[in-house]
């Protein structure tokens, strides 16, 4: 898997309700402040063509079979590789994502079932790219459920799914940061804003020195 170019490549990760808005902007900023370019995106989306696809993903009243919803996700993401990701690397920018492979493992091989290797071989070819540190914001699924909900508004298509395919998901993300803690820093975003934000500016300055 090819590392990022000159730049820095870091995602967040994390179930719902996990607080991952807050904590990129606290990235945000602080690398701002380091002096670098910072570029923010999501996923699914981050490009026009991305945005399209997400709306399709996430609408209620459509019934995206596992598979489709798998393709459609690497659809975007090599968009959003080839677009946006890559020539801001190359550059030497900072690219702050909001989610990126490690969700196809948890989401649509955990909370799915669909089969790890196909989502290997999708990350190989349509990815090509893995991040330099991810975060995984854990948090309790009935917890992060709640705070989902106090947001207001409809559930998207994916949000409606059953608590038990929310604890598939947790299970995969935190197997994936076991096997690979040398990109991963698990933060307990159980605790309030205030400390998961320390917690990963901490981690993110600690990382950095590291390099």
């Amino acid at each position: 898997m090819s590392p990022s170019d000159s730049g820095l490549f870091i995602s967040i990760e994390g179930g719902e309700g996990a607080g991952k808005s807050t904590v990129i902007a606290a990235l945000s900023d602080l690398l701002s402040a380091d002096g670098r370019e910072v570029v923010l995106t999501r996923e699914p989306g981050g490009t026009p063509e991305g945005e399209a696809i997400r709306a399709v993903l996430l609408d209620p009243g459509n019934h995206v079979v596992p598979e489709a919803e798998l393709l459609l996700m690497f659809a975007a993401r090599a968009q959003l590789v080839r677009r946006l990701i890559r020539p801001a690397l190359a550059r030497g920018a900072a690219v702050v994502a909001d989610r990126f492979t490690d969700a196809s493992y948890a989401y649509q091989g955990g909370g799915r079932g669909l089969e790890m290797g196909r989502i290997a071989e999708l990350e190989r070819w349509a990815a090509g790219i893995r991040p330099d540190l991810t975060f995984l914001l854990d948090v309790g699924v009935a917890q992060g459920l709640a705070r989902a909900r106090s947001r207001g508004g409809e559930p998207d298509r994916i949000e409606r799914e059953r608590e038990d395919f929310f604890e598939r998901v947790r299970a995969v993300y935190l197997a994936r940061a076991a096997a690979e803690p040398a990109r991963f820093r698990v933060i307990d975003a159980s605790q309030p804003a205030d400390a998961v934000q320390s917690a990963v500016r901490a981690a993110l300055t600690e990382w950095l020195r590291s390099r």
